[in-house]
């Protein structure tokens, strides 16, 4: 068998981060009357670069196919909504943005971010692949292009629009896979004295926290801080500066410009770089050993529901997100284990997860049915999502999460 190609050197790929087996992708959510229809599974094996080092997860499905008609929609987390204005609000300040500025978004989802720089008087655009999600950001008032990002397209979208003093590509950097013409895109998109802002799950933490359920078919890649720079340097984009977030288990926010006009990295950007060394991501052996964490958490969340099937527990989910999908997927989850998943997003309800067809309805079930045990799906919103089920204590409801452990919140 052929070995793939990496996405960013073209080197084999024959070097493995994890193999999770199959699975179907993470946001084919099913109507009940598909349940009795075939379903096509997928790998889901990681490879790291033995060359560039770019872990990274080959194309198995088309982004075409993933994102043209998509399922999340960033408004229904209010913390997440709450992260966008923060950024905006930083941006402003460290960029000096007012009303003569101009502002892109790429994968702009629903307008849950650029409404904060529109808001502010500041002119903005977003960029959007999936038209469904695109009708609801216009309809918020934010101008929105239905496309993907490449070189072509955003030498196109400039021509029409301008250079943007800030490009924002937030949780997008991943999900693409010919990354070298997505960045090449940015550096079109933006101007020669701007700033290009990524947000990326660092594989530092991702790796740390045994965060693997962030590994599925839309994530193509998954980023050090040393492969971003990789990446970005194809295009003529520098990173100059870096922050570490808690978001998303752990993220980067990088901070480029257009190399020509870059001054030398903050001392962050050297103390992450310093991080990752120090953990071995700079050498193919430091990624060696992931696989082993990732059995001992499928072990673990197998062993506490079987237990709870035993003793007549009743186990639901909160939360239907795509990376729950890969977690339940992965340890052979299915309904008679976890009776049933509710989420806040109306268009999930009534349908079920793929794979393990686990039906999902509103929240209100939850108080209709007092299941004994909550398993929070996206584990990273636990303190949130925590807050909001205070009433389920009401009947003594135990709240859990799987990941990085198995714990109680």
């Amino acid at each position: 068998m052929t070995a793939p190609k990496c996405r960013l050197c073209s080197a084999e790929l024959d070097q493995t981060f994890v193999d999770l087996g199959m699975s179907p992708p993470c946001e084919s959510y099913l109507r009940e009357d598909q349940l009795d229809q075939g379903e096509t599974f997928y790998p889901l094996h990681v490879r790291v670069c033995s060359e560039c080092l770019l872990v990274q997860l080959p194309a198995y499905i088309p982004a075409e196919d993933i994102f043209s008609d998509y399922a999340y929609f960033s408004s229904y987390s209010d913390s997440w909504v709450r992260h966008a204005a923060a950024f905006v609000d930083q941006a402003v300040e460290r960029l000096d943005l007012d009303e003569d500025s101009f502002v892109v978004e790429v994968a702009s989802n629903d307008g849950y971010l650029l409404q904060h720089s529109i808001a502010r008087g500041i002119r903005s655009l977003g960029i959007e692949p999936a038209g469904n999600i695109a009708e609801v950001a216009v309809a918020k008032g934010v101008p929105t292009e239905v496309m993907f990002l490449g070189e072509e397209t955003g030498r196109k979208v400039a021509d029409i629009h301008g250079r943007a003093d800030l490009v924002a590509a937030n949780n997008v950097f991943a999900h693409v896979p010919d990354i070298v013409d997505f960045s090449r895109g940015l550096r079109e998109l933006v101007a020669d004295d701007g700033y290009v802002s990524i947000e990326i799950p660092h594989l530092l933490r991702l790796i740390d926290g045994n965060e693997y359920d962030t590994i599925y078919h839309e994530h193509y890649s998954y980023l050090s801080l040393l492969t971003t720079q990789r990446v970005l340097a194809t295009a003529g984009l520098s990173v100059v500066d870096v922050q570490e977030l808690a978001s998303h288990g752990g993220s980067l926010r990088t901070w480029s410009t257009p190399t020509a006009n870059a001054g030398p990295p903050s001392a962050a950007v050297a103390k992450v770089l310093e991080d990752e060394r120090n953990a071995g991501l700079h050498t193919v052996e430091g990624h060696r050993g992931f696989a082993e964490q990732v059995g001992r958490v499928r072990d673990d969340l197998l062993e506490f529901l079987i237990g709870c099937r035993r003793a007549g527990r009743k186990v639901a989910a909160y939360g239907a997100p795509g990376k729950g999908n890969t977690l339940l997927n992965h340890c052979g989850i299915r309904a008679d284990l976890i009776s049933f998943a509710v989420d806040r997003s109306p268009h999930k309800h009534g349908l079920f997860l793929p794979g393990t067809h686990i039906p999902i309805s509103p929240v209100e079930r939850l108080a209709e049915e007092q299941p004994d045990v909550i398993v929070i799906m996206p584990w990273n919103l636990r303190a949130e999502i925590s807050a909001q089920l205070e009433y389920t204590r009401d009947w003594g409801a135990q709240l859990v999460v799987a990941l990085p452990r198995l714990e109680t919140v």
